[in-house]
């Protein structure tokens, strides 16, 4: 039977929010919160540290809090737009801080520790050949905001055909995207973290990270690319062939 709309028991229902959104749940609204402000201290630190050692000092180790705050845009970029234009689909997990646990926290710690003992070995980077050390950092710094800008535009641009997890259904809502940034290239998501990555090792002038994470990073998208695609195939037939025939990834050797 059901209880009058004006009953405490109905009240009660329409005054607690859905499971999910509580504390601890998937969508947790004060897990999402604390998230996002710990990530928006973490950029607000990161930019203050950084100017004030260019400002006051020559020490190569601004670039440490330049990595830390690409990391915390890169995170909540990924939740953004992912709460925006894939709302259904956006939960704690959207942030990608745990993703791939522990192996990419490993690979930041690394990171890190190698740009600090760079520092200390070679002071003035002249590891570098030619003394090219400030156009690799800029190379790098170019990598970095470009690969950010594309990830977050195919975002924005696959709206709910994009998730982060492979789906191996197909959902009402997923749609074959081929305009934008996907009219030239396979992947734009994919295309824009490889480059980031490899673009913040450049910046941090790690020679040895750089190598790794372009390892890394090369076998992680080709094999996801393999299984992905393979999934696709199956939703779209033809007209995916099609589409892969005629576009590429731009990552190299990937997705042939």
């Amino acid at each position: 039977m059901d209880s009058p709309p004006d009953s405490p028991i109905a009240q009660s229902a329409q005054a607690t929010p859905d499971k999910a959104y509580l504390p601890g749940q998937p969508k947790s609204l004060e897990g999402i919160a604390i998230r996002s402000f710990c990530l928006g201290i973490a950029l607000a630190l990161s930019v203050v540290s950084m100017s004030l050692t260019l400002v006051y000092t020559s020490s190569p180790l601004w670039r440490l809090p330049f990595f830390m705050g690409a990391l915390s845009t890169f995170h909540f970029l990924e939740f953004w737009t992912t709460a925006k234009y894939n709302t259904p689909v956006a939960n704690i997990g959207s942030f990608l801080l745990t993703a791939n646990w522990p192996a990419y926290a490993i690979a930041h710690m690394a990171a890190m520790l190698e740009c600090l003992f760079t520092k200390l070995v070679f002071p003035n980077r002249s590891w570098a050949p030619l003394y090219s050390g400030h156009i690799i950092a800029l190379l790098g710094f170019i990598m970095v905001f470009a690969g950010q800008f594309v990830r977050s535009a195919a975002m924005v641009q696959a709206g709910q055909s994009f998730n982060h997890t492979v789906q191996h259904r197909k959902k009402d809502s997923h749609n074959l995207v081929t305009t934008g940034l996907y009219s030239f290239m396979r992947h734009p998501a994919y295309f824009g973290f490889f480059y980031w990555g490899i673009g913040t090792q450049m910046v941090l002038g790690n020679p040895f990270c750089f190598v790794a994470y372009t390892i890394v990073l090369w076998r992680f998208f080709s094999a996801r690319v393999k299984h992905e695609e393979a999934l696709l195939i199956k939703f779209f037939g033809d007209e995916y062939i099609n589409y892969k025939k005629r576009v590429g990834t731009l990552i190299p050797f990937v997705g042939h």
